[in-house]
């Protein structure tokens, strides 16, 4: 149950259970009252008429009694019902006498026989009723009293009337406080709970545990907290791991750059150093040795530009000017300007093109397929490696693959490929494999034009790098040929 429905059913339960309780205990006040009205509790009231049918109907019993010179026995149900007594008296002797005297009857008497033949007078709350019946020329005088036994006045019923209103408050109270409590802890254990989860949860996170995670199966407000909760334990997770890889990377980069920048420093000042010395002594040993500081400065400044425009595509600053170009023209014209340089260095370079619209920069795209073939020839283990690329429709996009016979990668490398100065010469000992930026380039400049680079190893022998475009890039719609 959720806590809105709780707090409902608590506010109605508040006026409900002591409405119930005070109507409870007022129908038993109420019960007890009417109770001891009927069933005499020391309650007997009878109204002035009733009081006068009773008289005249005891003393018909009497005379008739007298007249049959019987007992009076028939009268006891009469007085017994209404809560009466009795008294005969011949002259001054009293011949029967029933039913329950009280200490004002006397004084009711005197003042009754005082009156004469017919009489009724009343104290405190009793009412006494004098007649003289004459049967056989005697004189017989009838006494019959009623009215409060044990609560004999209208205090006495106003002082019942307080002691029940006075419960009735007393229940209600009471029964406002017991539910006001139960009621409390109805709702707060189902408050308390799921706070106390979350924060268990929180401090297992600041104590480092990011795997925590809150089980809560309550259906109501905070399962969506907990829900929420462990999505941001897993946000949080990813984070720190993802900083943490940063640093690493960041470290690996320290290094790389150091490494990288160091082989060719280290040749540079060792020729120089040579040339200073006197080693070389021939004009030709010393134009050798001037082509190999030039090789290593420009080696060096290679370095230097990849590392410059990586940092630039990750900080977001390098321009950018997409528009539509003819993709298979943009390759073909980039690899008839590189075909002459590497076919003289070793690498044949094949093409078969479809022709495909794409909207990107285009000098992106000369780089992409710059830094691919570089990486080709660099790796290649044959004195005429050879490169093979392709163009080709897909049904969601269109996909740019590079294909070489070179030695490939390990299959554990293929994942690394495209990290930042990542090489699968781990020991860096051959500078010459390059700096390890140019795929990480790559793979950067396709993800910012919405595509997905791939790299994979061919069964023959050779890697493979598959780059895909979406159709979101793509204008002209030709038919799928791959």
């Amino acid at each position: 149950m959720t806590i809105k429905k709780r707090l409902f059913w608590s506010n109605i339960f508040m006026i409900l259970v002591p409405v119930m309780a005070a109507a409870f205990v007022g129908i038993l006040c109420i019960g007890f009252i009417w109770l001891a009205f009927i069933n005499g509790f020391g309650i007997e009231i009878h109204d002035q008429e009733e009081f006068e049918m009773v008289c005249t109907l005891a003393s018909e019993k009497v005379e008739d009694a007298i007249k049959k010179e019987s007992d009076f026995s028939s009268l006891e149900p009469l007085v017994d019902s209404n809560g009466m007594a009795i008294k005969i008296c011949s002259g001054k002797e009293i011949i029967y006498s029933y039913g329950t005297q009280t200490a004002d009857d006397n004084a009711l008497y005197a003042a009754a026989d005082s009156l004469g033949n017919r009489a009724t007078v009343t104290q405190n709350g009793r009412v006494l009723n004098r007649s003289e019946i004459k049967v056989h020329g005697m004189v017989y005088i009838l006494y019959l009293s009623g009215g409060y036994n044990h609560i004999r006045s209208y205090e006495d019923l106003k002082m019942i009337a307080a002691i029940a209103v006075i419960l009735i408050a007393f229940t209600i109270f009471l029964s406002i406080l017991l539910t006001n409590r139960f009621l409390t802890r109805f709702i707060l254990r189902r408050i308390e709970e799921p706070l106390d989860i979350l924060s268990d949860g929180v401090h297992e996170l600041r104590d480092g545990n990011l795997d925590f995670r809150i089980v809560y199966d309550q259906r109501d407000e905070f399962q969506p907290i907990c829900e929420d909760f462990n999505e941001m334990a897993v946000r949080l997770k990813d984070s720190v791991q993802k900083i943490q890889q940063q640093e690493k990377s960041r470290k690996e980069l320290i290094a790389g750059i150091s490494h990288d920048i160091r082989s060719p420093l280290t040749s540079i000042q060792a020729y120089v150093e040579g040339l200073l010395d006197g080693v070389a002594k021939t004009p030709e040993s010393q134009r050798q040795y001037l082509k190999t500081v030039k090789t290593k400065a420009e080696d060096l400044a290679h370095i230097v530009s990849q590392l410059f425009l990586f940092s630039k595509m990750e900080l977001g600053e390098y321009p950018e000017n997409p528009q539509p170009i003819r993709l298979d023209e943009i390759i073909s014209a980039t690899i008839a300007s590189l075909q002459e340089e590497y076919a003289q260095k070793g690498l044949k370079i094949d093409t078969t093109l479809s022709p495909i619209t794409l909207i990107a920069d285009s000098m992106q795209i000369q780089r992409i397929i710059t830094n691919i073939l570089e990486n080709s020839l660099k790796y290649k283990n044959k004195e005429i490696g050879k490169a093979y690329i392709t163009l080709c429709k897909k049904e969601n996009g269109c996909r740019l693959s590079f294909f070489d016979d070179g030695p490939g990668v390990p299959p554990e490398a293929l994942s690394h490929l495209f990290e930042v100065f990542y090489r699968s010469d781990p020991s860096r000992q051959n500078p010459g494999s390059g700096s390890g930026l140019g795929l990480a380039i790559v793979a950067n400049a396709v993800q910012r034009m919405g595509g997905t680079i791939m790299a994979e190893n061919n069964e023959e022998g050779g890697l493979t790098i598959q780059i895909d475009f979406p159709n979101e890039v793509i204008i002209d719609e030709k038919n799928i040929d791959c």
